[in-house]
């Protein structure tokens, strides 16, 4: 896409980019959760409540990894769980600054109840893909946000996507 004179970046171009798009799809799924799987929870919030659920107690540094939250979004989000009945957050008795996080049985209930409307959702926003496509569309948002925080650096994912084209 190149603007009058052959160079790249019109606005117009801009319109059809991966940041228009990447929110159009995030308002798709964000408008799908809420009248599928729940108004009073979040994407990020069922995360970490389903990660809790997985792995079981961990501190606020890792469970904010392994959810991709940042830092000044995980306590917020832990506090308003925790305010809920559906996390408890104590201080480790080893290093005062830490804070682990564990799952209650209401928060584990949440998120066991919730699973199956959250894969319906996926579903719904990935049958317009075949199997194959599916797959494909999957890997490249993965790569995609497996880039690396600092410019230069290697993706942390460099595993290659299957091809679409036929073999031959």
């Amino acid at each position: 896409m190149t603007q009058e004179g052959g160079l790249p970046g019109a606005p117009l171009d801009a319109l059809g980019g991966l940041g228009p798009l990447a929110r159009q799809l995030n308002q798709v799924h964000t408008r799908l959760w809420y009248e599928q799987v729940h108004q009073d929870l979040t994407g990020p919030q069922f995360t970490v409540l389903s990660l809790l659920d997985t792995h079981g107690d961990m501190d606020q540094g890792t469970l904010g990894a392994r959810a991709h939250l940042d830092k000044s979004t995980a306590a917020p989000l832990l506090e308003r769980l925790r305010r809920r009945g559906l996390v408890h957050l104590t201080r480790d008795e080893s290093d005062r600054r830490r804070k682990l996080v564990s799952i209650t049985e209401e928060g584990r209930r949440l998120a066991v109840q919730l699973a199956p409307a959250v894969v319906a959702v996926s579903e719904q926003m990935l049958e317009p893909f075949t199997p194959e496509e599916r797959e494909q569309f999957l890997c490249l948002l993965r790569r995609a946000v497996s880039r690396p925080e600092s410019p230069g650096l290697q993706p942390r994912s460099t595993v290659p996507c299957r091809s679409l084209e036929p073999e031959g």
